[in-house]
């Protein structure tokens, strides 16, 4: 049951206008920086925030998608004996020596970006790796934290976070869910 909606379409595209200017802002400019989206709705965040980034800087960035699927450590858990649906990575150029920035929906226990990390090392390796989520809701298993947010979202173990994408879900909108 929803209990709030915490980000309507003009606050996440706030946050994401904030995000690109931060990234912008920390890098010097985009030369050689890459943006590389967690799938699922990390890649429809990185195609928003190239595109922020393009009219900011008048030149484009470069994208990819990362599926890290197989880099997961809760695929053992799972009681279900059906093999991961692997989606695919696309990395359209070498991330050696550039600096990454790994964009994701939510930042919950930091095991999804541990994988993200595993998985972009297994290709190349970066100069630098750097975070960017629209929300960050606490709860760290792992010594990882955001470089750049787009909200902190305090919430409790009894609460989940959703975020609706437009381009998969046909709506723009963060919202706080009981379990």
């Amino acid at each position: 049951m929803q209990k709030a909606v915490v980000l309507d379409n003009q606050a996440i595209r706030r946050a994401l206008t904030r995000i690109a200017h931060e990234i912008i802002e920390k890098n010097k400019g985009i030369k050689d920086c890459v943006l590389v989206g967690i799938k699922t709705r990390g890649i429809y965040l990185v195609n928003r925030l190239a595109e922020k980034i393009e009219q900011i800087e008048g030149d484009k960035i470069a994208i990819g998608e990362l599926d890290i699927t197989l880099y997961r450590d809760d695929l053992t858990n799972t009681t279900s004996n059906k093999e991961p649906l692997v989606k695919g990575s696309h990395l359209p150029i070498d991330i050696t020596n550039k600096k990454v920035i790994l964009v994701d929906d939510v930042l919950f226990t930091g095991r999804t970006v541990r994988a993200a990390m595993d998985a972009l090392i297994d290709v190349g390796r970066p100069a630098q790796i750097q975070l960017a989520v629209l929300v960050d809701r606490g709860h760290r298993e792992l010594p990882i934290r955001a470089d750049f947010v787009g909200k902190n979202i305090p919430t409790s173990n009894a609460e989940k976070i959703v975020v609706k994408l437009e381009e998969i879900d046909q709506v723009d909108q963060v919202g706080i869910y009981e379990i």
